[in-house]
């Protein structure tokens, strides 16, 4: 039987070790109320008291409901200090400005909230002294289902080897709340959409190909499309190199 009283502690001690290699005074992370946030706040509070999330509602109408609901419920419940960024002027405003010198498409539409809210942790952290947490999974990270230097960015990930399978067993450990487990997973983008929607695949046979490498033609050949065409993200910037 997996033992997640171990496993915590030894994330909990990973956390404090990049802390101290960093000199860093706290650690911020975007609050969205969702399940991957929540597992990183919960172990990031428990290894530096001196832990922040932020939520930063940017357009839809969930962000401003049952996300921010959400999000404050988990951060009562584990006591973690919370402020609220309300990015939707800021987004306007974008699109107003790149609208002007080029025809701003779908793809670039949705990217722009994970960008604005990495820049928004990242200037939090900048000015307190504190790194940003990323709060991916292994999941998202195959799938390329992330924005590059939006929350695919980071100084330090406590998640990212597990998959979406392992993030709510490991909640269900720690107690979390009833609706972290009753909600689609979604990355709040706009209202209705889903993560499973997105991709055409649903996290369990992605899981399940992951941990187990059981998985049938269909959802094989979404997976491995999704990984080949988001490569590119899980890489350094390609760089020419001195011969």
């Amino acid at each position: 039987m997996r033992d997640y009283q171990q496993e915590t502690e030894k994330r909990v001690a990973f956390i404090r070790d990049v802390l101290a290699a960093a000199k860093a005074d706290g650690i911020v992370y975007g609050n969205s109320g969702g399940k991957d946030c929540a597992l990183v706040g919960i172990l990031c509070k428990r290894a530096c008291e001196n832990t922040l999330g932020i939520i930063m509602p940017c357009g839809a109408q969930r962000n401003y409901e049952a996300d921010k609901t959400d999000a404050e419920a988990l951060a009562q419940q584990y006591a973690i200090a919370t402020r609220t960024v309300d990015l939707s002027a800021v987004k306007n405003e974008l699109c107003h400005a790149v609208g002007a010198a080029a025809a701003l498409n779908n793809t670039a539409l949705v990217n722009l909230p994970p960008r604005l809210r990495m820049t928004t942790l990242y200037a939090v952290a900048a000015s307190e002294n504190r790194l940003v947490a990323g709060t991916g999974n292994r999941s998202e990270i195959h799938m390329g289902y992330f924005t590059k230097w939006g929350d695919g960015a980071h100084d330090f990930n406590p998640i990212a080897d597990l998959t979406v399978t392992e993030v709510y067993a490991f909640l269900r450990h720690l107690g979390a709340p009833g609706f972290i487990f009753e909600k689609a997973p979604s990355a709040g983008l706009f209202d209705g959409q889903t993560d499973e929607g997105d991709m055409g695949v649903t996290y369990r046979a992605i899981d399940d190909f992951l941990l187990t490498g059981n998985v049938n033609a269909h959802d094989q050949s979404i997976i491995d499309a999704y990984h080949a065409a988001s490569a590119h993200k899980r890489q350094m910037p390609a760089v020419v190199r001195r011969p």
